[in-house]
């Protein structure tokens, strides 16, 4: 049994574009989407034509919810970029996504966690603004409950894989389309892969053990860059140039 999961595309069709292609290099029909499709100051309206089409099972991402909670006026400036390009069906459709979905009665998936969508699982932010892993009795805590042998979340942009103690696995696949990104909750920090490849994971079964591959797919990386400078948004050009922000 084998599958592609990706997350975090954040509007970025260029790198969409890639990671499907590599998906189907690999002989893989099967996606899971785990959210924030649209979100970021580059191709939103590119992307959602995309992923309707794909037709992957999708769940709800923060940034997605808030393109449909949100009045324009009061989003934030990534979605605010992304609401402008979006038509009404893109709309529907991320009103259409649950919270939380399993796929083939094998896998959870969720955005964030299982109870909210905008805290991380798999790491903790110090008052300093230090990401660290987080400890694996915090990890398990927020995993009670999900009786599958195999978890997938996003949200941080970090490809990880950890193992529970009763030998289930939380893979995070990384991001798609946003290397690199900065936030104020809880505290302010920042998020940074450290490369501009186009982040997603291939899961396989192998007798009971589900193991991630891991995959960094190159692009035109600077092309997306320069759309996202062009859109006074120079923090999000230096992550797309580099996986940094400088």
């Amino acid at each position: 049994m084998r599958f592609a999961a990706i997350a975090d595309v954040h509007g970025n069709h260029l790198a969409l574009e890639a990671v499907l292609a590599d998906i189907r290099r690999h002989g893989i029909t099967d996606i899971v989407n785990l959210g924030d499709c649209f979100s970021g100051p580059l191709t939103a309206g590119k992307t959602a034509d995309m992923l309707l089409e794909l037709d992957a099972l999708t769940v709800r991402g923060n940034h997605d919810r808030y393109l449909i909670e949100q009045a324009p006026e009061a989003m934030h400036l990534s979605d605010k970029a992304a609401h402008a390009e979006l038509a009404e069906r893109h709309l529907d459709w991320l009103r259409g996504l649950p919270f939380s979905a399993v796929y083939r009665n094998a896998a959870y998936l969720c955005h964030a966690t299982p109870t909210a969508d905008t805290v991380y699982w798999l790491e903790s932010v110090s008052a300093d603004g230090h990401v660290y892993r987080k400890p694996i009795e915090d990890i398990e805590a927020l995993a009670a409950g999900i009786d599958f042998p195999l978890i997938l979340c996003g949200h941080t942009h970090i490809p990880r894989l950890v193992r529970l103690s009763d030998g289930r696995v939380i893979v995070n696949p990384g991001s798609v389309g946003c290397p690199a990104y900065d936030d104020d909750l809880p505290y302010h920090h920042k998020v940074e892969a450290g490369h501009p490849f186009a982040s997603y994971a291939i899961l396989e079964k192998t007798g009971e053990t589900w193991l991630p591959v891991f995959r960094q797919v190159a692009y035109d990386h600077m092309e997306m860059a320069r759309l996202a400078a062009r859109n006074g948004r120079d923090e999000w050009a230096s992550g797309l140039a580099t996986g940094w922000l400088r």
